[in-house]
């Protein structure tokens, strides 16, 4: 794998770890600023030999800080896998218009015989 893949990679965990600690993006932000400015101290080495000696350093500094603010328990988003919601079969709303029709007079009819204003009025009906 090529150094600007490692960093890459590196970058984009240090990302998604830091994302797990605060999930508000707003406050989020102020943090990936950090780790960016963070990676870009170390952008224009050019020597090679010192290239080369300083990332695998780099690298291993980087591997162990995300080690140790590894998150217990990390962010999902509810409908991905390991999310809450993920694969829940939810089931679908009637969309016949007359069987639709025929539980919202249904409804209505039951609102209206035992409704409190003419439940007086079936009381009475029952004890004559």
């Amino acid at each position: 794998m090529s150094t600007k893949q490692v960093v890459s990679s590196l970058y984009r965990r240090a990302l998604k770890l830091s994302l797990d600690w605060c999930v508000s993006r707003h406050l989020w932000r102020g943090q990936a600023l950090y780790i960016r400015s963070l990676f870009e101290a170390n952008k224009n080495i050019n020597d090679p030999r010192q290239q080369r000696a300083s990332s695998l350093a780099l690298f291993k500094e980087t591997e162990d800080l995300l080690m140790k603010w590894k998150h217990p328990d990390p962010y999902r988003p509810p409908t991905a896998p390991g999310g809450s919601k993920y694969e829940r079969n939810l089931p679908s709303p009637i969309l016949d218009r007359k069987s639709n029709y025929a539980t919202t007079l249904d409804l209505q009819l039951t609102y209206h015989l035992v409704s409190p204003t003419t439940y007086g009025f079936w009381k009475a009906l029952e004890t004559e």
